[in-house]
């Protein structure tokens, strides 16, 4: 295919002023006219610029695909590793559960085993106050009982009982109030 003298005289001016050439497909349907060697060098200068240009574009679309590929590589393994740390995270999570629930049983373990103590230590208390205060009672019984046997003078020993009475009652329920209050004053708040 020619083309007219004002189509081809506009492409070069074109050419000469703002270096601005055809490309693609259409420089190969494109003659130049017998004779007319500028025209001939126009088209094999734009044919040799339109192949490096395509030359080019190929180069940097196969960089972009490679850069893609690289991309798309590093997207899965960061994938991967972000899988990896979610379920470090969700394992850490769990130990640390399992590790608060150990230590809520050692100290409930604890807290029972000192409330045990405690309650093993308030019956000896007790039991050793009760023994001394019937012990006392009997033996002041004895004595008044004897007292009364042999016809002695029972006053001073009849006073005598009823008072060691009232003072070993007095006593056992001091000490009892005493175990009681020191109890409750050991015992945890049911807030906590």
């Amino acid at each position: 295919m020619e083309l007219n003298k004002l189509t081809r005289d506009w492409l070069l001016d074109l050419h000469h002023t703002k270096r601005l050439t055809l490309e693609g497909n259409i420089l190969k349907v494109i003659q130049a006219a017998e004779g007319d060697e500028e025209f001939k060098k126009y088209l094999s200068d734009a044919l040799e610029k339109d192949k490096e240009n395509r030359r080019k574009r190929l180069e940097i679309t196969k960089q972009v695909q490679e850069r893609n590929r690289e991309l798309s590589a590093s997207g899965e393994e960061i994938k991967r590793i972000n899988d990896e740390l979610k379920e470090a995270l969700e394992e850490a999570e769990e130990a640390k559960h399992e590790a608060l629930q150990a230590k809520d049983e050692a100290l409930n373990d604890l807290d029972l085993m000192q409330k045990r103590s405690q309650f093993e230590l308030i019956g000896t208390i007790v039991r050793v106050a009760l023994f001394i205060v019937l012990g006392v009672g009997i033996v002041t019984t004895i004595m008044y009982a004897i007292a009364m046997w042999t016809g002695k003078d029972t006053q001073i020993i009849g006073s005598t009982w009823s008072n060691m009475f009232g003072i070993l009652l007095t006593n056992a329920f001091s000490i009892i109030g005493t175990i009681m209050g020191v109890k409750y004053a050991s015992e945890k708040p049911k807030s906590e």
